[in-house]
C-alpha cells in the first residue's frame, strides 16, 4: 500500500496564499468603492408629476408670479447703481411695469379660479444675482452701467421666452381673456429690451470702449 504523500507548505507558499488572498480582498473593495448605491431623495419621490397642459401653465404662472415680485426688490438696486440718466429712466419704466404685470397677474388668477400665490423661480433668482455680482465686480461709470444693460436684458429676455409660452398655453387652452393680457405683457417685455439695446448702442457701449484705450 503506497502511503499518501503529505503536502509541504514552504513559507515561500505560505506567502504567495497570503497575497493571492490580499490582492482578492483589495478587488473587492475597489469594485464596492465604484459602485456607490444610489439612494433616492425623499423630495424626488414626493413630487407630483405634472399631468396636464392646465397644471403646467398654472405651475409656470406661478413661476413667473415670483420672479416678477422679485424683480421689484432688484430693480431699485440698479437704478441706483446706473449712472447714465437714460439707464435709470428706462430701469424705473421697467419698475412701473413690473408693478403692472402683477396686478395683470392676479387678473390672471382670478380668471382661472385660482389662487395667486408665487413658487420660487430659480432662473430668475440666478439671473438677479448674476446682476449684483456686475455691480459689485465693477467700477461705477460707463463700464458698469454696461454691465447693467447686460445682466437686465438677460432677465428681459427670459420674461420674453416665459411669456410667449404661456401666451401659446393659454391659447391653446382657449383661455382668450388670459391670453390677451399675457400678449399685453409680452408686448411690454419686447419693447423694455428693444430701449435697452437703443440706449447700449447709441452711448453707453461706446463710452464703456473707451475704458480700454
Amino acid at each position: 500500500m503506497e502511503t499518501p504523500t503529505k503536502k509541504t507548505v514552504t513559507p515561500a507558499t505560505k506567502a504567495k496564499s497570503t497575497n493571492t488572498k490580499s490582492t482578492k480582498a483589495t478587488k473587492a473593495k475597489t469594485t464596492k468603492a465604484r459602485s456607490p448605491k444610489v439612494v433616492k431623495s425623499k423630495a424626488d419621490s414626493s413630487k407630483k408629476p405634472v399631468k396636464t397642459l392646465s397644471n403646467l401653465f398654472e405651475d409656470s404662472l406661478k413661476d413667473i408670479f415670483w420672479a416678477e415680485k422679485a424683480l421689484t426688490k432688484a430693480l431699485p438696486k440698479m437704478v441706483k447703481n446706473a449712472t447714465s440718466p437714460d439707464l435709470k429712466k428706462a430701469i424705473e419704466n421697467h419698475l412701473e411695469e413690473t408693478n403692472t404685470q402683477i396686478t395683470r397677474l392676479e387678473e390672471i388668477f382670478k380668471l382661472l379660479g385660482k389662487k395667486a400665490v408665487g413658487k420660487k423661480c430659480d432662473a430668475m433668482e440666478g439671473l438677479i444675482e448674476e446682476g449684483q455680482d456686475i455691480m459689485d465686480e465693477t467700477a461705477i461709470g460707463s463700464v458698469r452701467d454696461a454691465g447693467i444693460i447686460a445682466a437686465s436684458q438677460k432677465i428681459e429676455h427670459y420674461e420674453i421666452a416665459t411669456y410667449g409660452t404661456l401666451y401659446a398655453f393659454a391659447t391653446a387652452l382657449d383661455e382668450d381673456d388670459v391670453s390677451r393680457l399675457l400678449l399685453l405683457t409680452l408686448e411690454e417685455e419686447k419693447n423694455a429690451d428693444g430701449k435697452l439695446t437703443e440706449i447700449a448702442l447709441a452711448h453707453i457701449n461706446i463710452d464703456a470702449a473707451d475704458k480700454n484705450k
